[in-house]
């Protein structure tokens, strides 16, 4: 274990060292897409606002949707969803729109990703795990977009959501598929999208399918993503989302450490198993972020994760949270709480 006559340097190296080693599960936060321009809900937020209720709507649904965009002016998305009952026909709009705003960013860095395969500091990060004896790297995310997967493929891996492969990709429902590159089997990073993903559509019998990356909507299909507010817990009780659920929990609860991303620990979807492991068990906790948010950080200061240590934006630096440091300790010689400067202490 670590001791304060460590460096706080020195301390940083150590458990960050630790947490790769033990091949972390990696948790995606909004501040994962953030860093790639990806819209959070503040900027969907703003976009919803200017949202108008269909023509065809019914008098209530307008009523309630006029409802829901007053009480955007005052509070975040989540509460307003909270607040305001959408009926499923508003609650349709919603998702649509929430589509239609984040899909030109997420093909955007599909482009980018094309034209330069050296973009994602997450694909360095999956190398270096899959140099040990690991066969899978688990991501567990409740983000919309695709950047895990896009990742994966600009490294030339294999990634795998929940969904068979080809341009029509159907949900597996018994055993994952099995790919072999030669005789052996190739190593894969299981992407487990708790609120899923842009490139899931059901159709009108209610069959869940993955499709291409596509520019508009398919005709006829409904995208298949939650959005904040009471009714993700009633939604994420079916499938797809209910398997992709018991497959997160799984690699949460069998995980030998956990490497957070731009993770703000404020859903109950994914950090659940993580406070349970971190409270009984000497699990280490890494999270780096551009600001340690108020939940990560009671949760970190409250003495229930044993081994942690959260990085975040401070000056040209970081700063340090740990067990050693709970109030915070200025890192000077660089900016460890992203991710490509994170990996440099643990490849060299």
């Amino acid at each position: 274990m670590a001791t304060l006559s460590k460096t706080p340097s020195e301390l940083a190296h150590e458990i960050a060292q630790e947490c790769v080693s033990k091949a972390p599960v990696l948790i995606l936060g909004s501040g994962a897409s953030a860093a790639y321009d990806i819209p959070g809900m503040p900027g969907l937020r703003n976009h919803l606002m200017g949202i108008a209720a269909p023509s065809g709507a019914t008098d209530e649904d307008k009523s309630a949707w006029q409802s829901f965009v007053d009480r955007l002016n005052a509070v975040d998305l989540e509460t307003a969803l909270t607040d305001i009952r959408l009926s499923d026909s508003m609650t349709l709009l919603l998702v649509e729109n929430t589509w239609d705003f984040l899909v030109p960013h997420d093909l955007k860095i599909f482009a980018k990703m094309v034209e330069n395969r050296k973009i994602f500091p997450l694909t360095t990060l999956y190398r270096h795990l899959f140099q040990s004896t690991n066969s899978d790297i688990h991501v567990v995310t409740p983000n919309y977009d695709r950047i895990a997967e896009y990742a994966a493929d600009a490294g030339g891996m294999c990634h795998y959501t929940g969904f068979g492969y080809g341009y029509l990709r159907h949900r597996v429902v018994d055993l994952e598929p099995k790919i072999h590159l030669g005789r052996s089997p190739a190593r894969v990073v299981k992407v487990w999208k708790v609120h899923g993903s842009l490139d899931w559509f059901r159709d009108r019998d209610g069959i869940v399918v993955a499709l291409p990356v596509t520019t508009t909507r398919p005709c006829g299909l409904e995208p298949v993503i939650v959005t904040p507010g009471i009714a993700k817990y009633r939604i994420t009780h079916d499938e797809p989302f209910l398997s992709v659920k018991q497959g997160a929990d799984s690699a949460l609860q069998s995980a030998g450490a956990y490497l957070c991303i731009g993770y703000g620990f404020n859903d109950s979807h994914v950090q659940t198993k993580l406070v349970e492991r971190c409270r009984f068990e000497s699990v280490p906790l890494v999270l780096i972020t551009k600001a340690v948010s108020p939940a990560a950080l009671a949760f970190l200061k409250s003495g229930k994760c044993k081994r942690y240590m959260a990085l975040e934006e401070f000056g040209d630096g970081s700063k340090m949270y740990t067990g050693e440091h709970p109030n915070g300790v200025e890192l000077k010689d660089k900016p460890a709480w992203k991710l490509e400067q994170f990996l440099t202490m643990v490849t060299a």
